[in-house]
């Protein structure tokens, strides 16, 4: 694995700190208001949800001005530190938030959308997306419970980016992992604790299913 530089790291605290000092200066205009008996559970409340909005502010202004770009990245390029600032985000502060159990399925459809993810109307997921600016799911499908997608690949000291590509009406079985590349059909299901490995193509109307996934039937007979 390609071990983060010290530079990168040092960027990343520096978003940190501003987005720290913009959420308690927030909190600090709240500081006046009359919040009854529960003023500090109130105020700590208010801290910790403003350091998530305007974290997700600030990864979004910073994938819009250098977005993550498809393909293997070279190291020591602009594109190596946009992607290990992805990583630390993810690691450091959305980990937590997306692998909690406590988010309604609904809320956490409305948290990838916030931090990129492409999702059209009616699809949910209530599985783990590690890599949402790389993720476009179409409409009505589902994503089941402990699930994961992710759109990046690390072999050694290579790291690639490919974007997880799927249709209208699919159903990801519970568990089943999407690795990067993929790219799914239309209606098709992959089975529970499937494990679809990198670029794999799997057309309309098919069910995937196994380890290493594959094309177990059509539904169209």
């Amino acid at each position: 694995m390609r071990a983060i530089r010290g530079s990168q790291i040092v960027l990343f605290l520096l978003l940190l700190a501003l987005i720290l000092v913009l959420a308690l200066l927030t909190t600090a205009l709240l500081d006046g208001a009359p919040l009854g008996d529960f003023r500090a559970l109130v105020l700590v409340s208010g801290v910790v949800l403003l350091v998530y909005l305007y974290a997700i502010l600030i990864y979004r202004a910073l994938l819009y001005a250098a977005p993550l770009k498809e393909g293997i990245v070279a190291e020591h390029t602009q594109e190596e530190t946009i992607a290990n600032l992805n990583i630390l985000f993810y690691l450091l502060l959305f980990n937590s938030l997306i692998r909690t159990h406590f988010i309604p399925v609904p809320l956490l459809r409305l948290l990838y959308l916030a931090l990129g993810a492409r999702l059209g109307s009616n699809t949910y997921c209530a599985g783990v997306m590690l890599d949402p600016p790389l993720t476009r799911i179409g409409s009505n499908s589902i994503v089941g419970h402990d699930a994961v997608i992710f759109a990046h690949v690390i072999e050694g000291d290579k790291l690639e980016l490919r974007a997880v590509q799927i249709g209208d009406n699919v159903t990801i079985g519970a568990t089943a992992v999407i690795m990067a590349g993929v790219r799914i059909g239309d209606r098709s299901i992959i089975s529970a604790g499937a494990v679809v490995t990198k670029d794999s193509q799997i057309g309309a109307d098919e069910v995937w299913g196994g380890i290493p996934a594959k094309r177990l039937r059509s539904l169209k007979s």
